[in-house]
C-alpha cells in the first residue's frame, strides 16, 4: 500500500503532466520535451527495463554492466505497466522540491514522472530539470526498505537505502570524460597549455586558459594533493568515481605512459566470506617487471623474496623511499617530474601524486575506475581461477540500517570539517555496500571513517578532530600490526577483546569443512606416517595446538612458523604408540592425535580431540614370475598407498648365501641350492615374513599339493629361505618351477613363527587367512 503523502503527491504530479507516453517491460521514452542533465550530462531518451535481477532507468543504453552506462538501477521488481507523465514548470512542485534539496539554486523549468505499476502498488522516479541542477526522486511500496544506486560510465557514484521515498542533488560538471562536483576548480594540462577547469554551485562549467598575465585567476584553483583510495573491494580514483572489485586477483591501480617503468598493482583476496574482496596487498614494480617491492598486512614489506626491516627512518630501496611507523607503510618514488606516494596500512592503501597535468595521463584503477575490469585486470600477477565469483548465504546477523546509520558519520561532526573538500558520499557509498553485506569486525566499522579522515589529512594539510572517541574506533594506529599471517591466512580481531590473530581464507577453510576434517590427507612414506592439522581451523574450534599429542604423549606436533600448519609424525624406529593390526589383507598402522592425558581422566573442561590417522601396508598380490637360467632372481614390488616393499626371490649354491646362481651356472642334479625369500622396505620390529610353503610343478600353474620343501628362519624376520636338491620330474626333461606362498603377521604382542604338526605343516590360529596369500614363482629349465 503507497504511503498516503506520497501516493497523492505522486497522483497529483500525474494529473497535472502536460505529457504522457505508455511503455512496457523494456521501452525507449522520449523525454526530448524536457531534456535532464544525469551527473552534467545532458540526455533526450530513458530506457526503461525490468529483468528478473534488476529495474533500471538509464540515459544512453538499456542496462548492461558490461557498457558502462548511466543508469539507476534497483532491485527486481514485479511491474505490470509503465506510464511517463512530462510537466512543466509550476511553482506547488518547484517550492516542494526545493524544500527537500536545499541545494538546488536555480528555477526549476520541468519535470518527468515515471510511475511503475503493480496492483495498488507502485514505484515512482522522479527528475526535476532546473537548467544546470538536477533533482531525483526515487519512491517505492513494493518493499519495506530498498536500496537503488546511480551509476555513471557503470561505476557507482551515490546509493540511498530508504523506505517509502528519497530526494537528491544529482548535479555535477563533465569535461573531457570526467565528472566534477559543484564548487570545484582543478588546473588541466592541454596540448601544453593549462586550463582552469570550474564547475559552480549551481553545476555550471567554466573552463578557461591560464596565461602568463593571468595569475589572479589561479586563485580560485584548489590547492589539493589527487589522492585514490583503495580499501575493502572498493577503488575511488583520483577524480572520486567508485568501482568495486568482485574477484580475487591481481589488478593495476596505477601506470603512466609517461612512466613505462613504473606499475601499482593491488591485490585482492576474499577473508571471512567467498563472495566479498578485500585489499590484500600492494605491489610496486619498477624498471620494468625486474623489481618487485611488496606492502603487505602486519606492516611487512618484502623486496622480491626479501623482508625489509624498515623504521621510522626512511630506507632508499631501488629508488624508493621505505619508511614504516605505527600507521602503516609508506613507499615513495619519484620518476620524471612525477613523484607518487603510497601509503598501506594492511587494509587500506592509499596513492597520492603529484606532476604537472597528471591525472588526464593516469590509467589503471585509480587513473579511471570507471574502466572495464578485465581491462586492467593482471593474469601474470594472479592466481589461476581468480576471476571465479562465488555466492555465500546471507549473513542473518546484519542489520543494513544500523550500518548505513554508521557510514553516514561521515557527514556528521568532525568529518563536516572535510566535506567541503572531499565528498564523503564515496566512501559512505563504498561503507554500506561492504557493512550491508559482510560483517562488521575485524575494525571494518572503523576502516572507512579512517581511510576518509587520512585522505582529508592529505589535502591542505586538513585534519579532522578526534572523531575515533565519538566512532569508538581505536586511535590510529595500523591493524595486526607486526603480525605475519601465511597466504590462506589473513590477520583479523578474535572475538574476545581487542586482540588479533591469523584466520583461515573462507576458500581455503572450506576445503576442510566441508569434509568436517581439520588437515589431512595422511603422508604415508616408507616406514612413516605423518599427517598436518590446518593451525588456523584449530585456534577457530578453540583448541590449542601444544595440548595435542599421540598415543604416546611425549610425540607433539610441530607448527611450520610460515604456514602455520601442525605435523604429527611417527615411524618403524618411534612408532609413539602406534596400535599395529591386521584384517587378512592388510597391515595397518594406527595412531591417534588426542588432548586427553590418559583413559583415566574422568572429567574435562575443554573439547575432547580424537583425530586417527594410519597407514597400511598390503599383502603382496598374487604375482608369477619365471625366469629360465638366464635370470638369477625374481622380484616384485608390492605397492600399498604410499608405503611399498620389494619381495625378492633368490637362489644360491652355498649354505651362507653368497654365491648366487647366474645364468651362466650349471646346477647338477641332487645339487644343493639355498633359495632365499626377502622383503626390502618393510620394519622388521613391527611385521614379520612368513612363507606359508613351497613347493615344485613341472608347469607354471602353481598348485599346492607338493609341499615338500623346509623353511628356515621362517617368521622371525623380513626374510627367511629353504634348501633343497637340485631334481627332475621322472619321464619330463622340462621346466622345473619353485613356488611359495607368503603372509605378512603382525609381531605385536604375537609369535609369527609358525607350528607345524609333522609332515602336514598345518597352520596354527597365529597364521594369517589363506584369502590374504600371495605367491612368488621361480622357473628352471634344462
Amino acid at each position: 500500500m503507497l504511503h498516503p503523502l506520497i501516493y497523492l503527491s505522486a497522483l497529483s504530479l500525474l494529473a497535472g503532466a502536460d505529457e504522457y507516453q505508455s511503455a512496457t517491460v523494456s521501452s525507449v521514452l522520449n523525454i526530448s520535451s524536457c531534456p535532464t542533465t544525469f551527473y552534467g550530462q545532458t540526455y533526450q531518451q530513458i530506457y526503461v527495463n525490468f529483468t528478473s535481477e534488476t529495474l533500471s532507468i538509464c540515459f544512453n543504453d538499456f542496462y548492461n554492466p558490461q557498457t558502462r552506462g548511466d543508469c539507476v538501477v534497483g532491485p527486481q521488481a514485479k511491474i505490470d505497466s509503465v506510464l511517463l507523465g512530462i510537466s512543466t514548470r509550476d511553482s506547488y512542485t518547484e517550492n516542494g522540491l526545493m524544500s527537500r534539496v536545499p541545494t538546488i539554486k536555480n528555477r526549476l523549468e520541468c519535470y518527468l514522472v515515471l510511475y511503475m505499476y503493480h496492483g495498488t502498488s507502485a514505484t515512482v522516479f522522479h527528475m526535476g530539470n532546473f537548467g544546470t541542477q538536477t533533482t531525483l526522486g526515487l519512491g517505492t511500496f513494493i518493499y519495506d526498505s530498498v536500496e537503488f544506486e546511480s551509476q555513471v560510465n557503470g561505476s557507482i557514484v551515490d546509493s540511498w537505502n530508504f523506505t517509502y521515498s528519497t530526494f537528491a542533488d544529482i548535479s555535477r560538471c563533465r569535461y573531457s570524460g570526467q565528472m566534477y562536483k559543484p564548487g570545484t576548480s582543478v588546473v588541466l594540462s592541454s596540448s601544453g597549455s593549462c586550463l582552469n577547469v570550474s564547475c559552480n554551485e549551481t553545476a555550471a562549467l567554466s573552463i578557461q586558459p591560464i596565461t602568463d598575465n593571468s595569475s589572479s585567476t589561479v586563485t580560485t584553483i584548489t590547492d589539493s594533493t589527487p589522492t585514490c583510495t583503495v580499501t575493502g573491494p572498493t577503488v575511488m580514483d583520483l577524480k572520486g568515481q567508485v568501482n568495486s572489485v568482485q574477484d580475487r586477483c591481481a589488478y593495476s591501480l596505477m601506470s603512466a605512459p609517461s612512466l613505462p617503468d613504473f606499475l601499482v598493482l593491488g591485490n585482492f583476496q576474499e577473508r571471512r566470506r567467498k563472495d566479498v574482496s578485500f585489499l590484500d596487498s600492494v605491489t610496486l614494480r619498477l624498471d620494468g617487471s625486474g623489481v618487485l617491492i611488496h606492502l603487505e598486512q602486519g606492516g611487512r614489506v618484502r623486496l622480491d623474496d626479501t623482508t625489509l626491516n624498515l623504521n621510522s627512518s626512511t630506507q632508499l630501496v631501488h629508488g624508493v623511499e621505505l619508511s614504516k611507523d605505527q600507521t602503516g607503510v609508506t613507499a615513495k618514488v619519484s620518476l620524471s617530474n612525477y613523484t607518487t606516494s603510497v601509503f598501506f596500512d594492511g587494509y587500506t592503501a592509499q596513492i597520492s601524486l603529484t606532476g604537472p597535468g597528471l591525472l588526464s595521463h593516469i590509467s589503471g584503477l585509480c587513473g579511471n575506475s570507471s574502466s572495464s575490469l578485465g581491462e586492467v585486470r593482471l593474469p601474470n600477477y594472479s592466481v589461476s581461477g581468480c576471476e571465479i565469483q562465488y555466492n555465500d548465504t546471507a549473513d542473518s546477523t546484519i542489520n543494513c540500517t544500523t550500518m548505513t546509520e554508521r557510514c553516514n558519520l561521515l557527514k556528521e561532526s568532525p568529518f563536516t570539517t572535510c566535506n567541503s573538500l572531499i565528498d564523503p558520499q564515496p566512501y559512505v557509498t563504498a561503507c554500506t555496500n561492504t557493512l550491508c553485506k559482510y560483517p562488521a569486525v575485524d575494525g571494518l566499522s572503523c576502516q572507512f571513517l579512517k581511510a576518509y579522515s587520512r585522505v582529508c589529512s592529505l589535502q591542505n594539510n586538513k585534519t579532522v578532530g578526534d572523531w575515533w572517541s565519538k566512532a569508538g574506533c581505536s586511535p590510529l594506529q595500523a591493524f595486526c600490526q607486526n603480525r605475519t599471517c601465511s597466504p590462506h591466512e589473513f590477520c583479523g580481531q578474535r572475538t574476545d577483546g581487542g586482540e588479533t590473530r591469523c584466520f583461515c581464507r573462507a576458500l581455503f577453510a572450506s576445503t576442510y569443512t566441508s569434509t568436517n576434517t581439520l588437515g589431512g590427507p595422511t603422508v604415508c612414506s616408507q616406514n612413516s606416517a605423518s599427517l598436518s592439522l590446518v593451525g588456523c581451523l584449530l585456534e577457530d574450534k578453540g583448541i590449542d595446538y601444544s595440548t595435542l599429542h599421540l598415543n604416546d604423549q611425549t610425540c607433539r606436533g610441530r607448527m611450520d612458523e610460515q604456514t602455520h600448519m601442525v605435523t604429527f609424525s611417527f615411524n618403524g624406529s618411534n612408532t609413539c604408540g602406534a596400535v599395529v593390526t591386521t584384517n587378512g589383507s592388510q597391515i595397518i598402522y594406527k595412531n591417534t592425535i588426542t588432548n586427553q592425558n590418559s583413559s583415566s581422566d574422568i572429567i574435562t573442561r575443554h573439547d575432547q580431540v580424537y583425530v586417527d590417522f594410519s597407514c597400511v601396508q598390503t599383502q603382496p598380490d598374487i604375482k608369477t614370475m619365471s625366469f629360465t637360467i638366464k635370470d638369477s632372481s625374481v622380484i616384485v614390488h608390492v605397492t600399498s598407498g604410499a608405503w611399498s616393499y620389494i619381495l625378492t626371490m633368490k637362489a644360491y649354491t652355498d649354505a651362507k648365501r653368497t654365491d648366487a646362481v647366474q645364468p651362466s651356472t650349471e646346477v647338477q642334479l641332487d645339487q644343493r641350492i639355498w633359495v632365499e625369500l626377502k622383503t626390502d622396505g618393510l620394519d622388521g620390529s613391527l611385521v614379520a615374513m612368513v612363507t606359508d610353503s613351497c613347493w615344485a610343478t613341472s608347469e607354471p600353474c602353481a598348485n599346492p599339493a607338493d609341499q615338500t620343501v623346509k623353511v628356515e628362519g621362517n617368521g622371525r624376520g623380513t626374510s627367511n629361505y629353504f634348501t633343497f636338491n637340485m631334481f627332475q620330474f621322472t619321464g619330463n626333461s622340462g621346466d622345473i618351477y619353485l613356488h611359495c606362498k607368503l603372509q605378512l603377521c603382525v609381531k605385536q604382542n604375537n609369535s609369527c613363527v609358525p607350528v607345524c604338526n609333522g609332515a602336514s605343516r598345518r597352520r596354527r590360529s597365529f597364521r594369517p587367512e589363506d584369502e590374504a596369500a600371495a605367491f612368488i614363482t621361480m622357473a628352471w629349465t634344462h
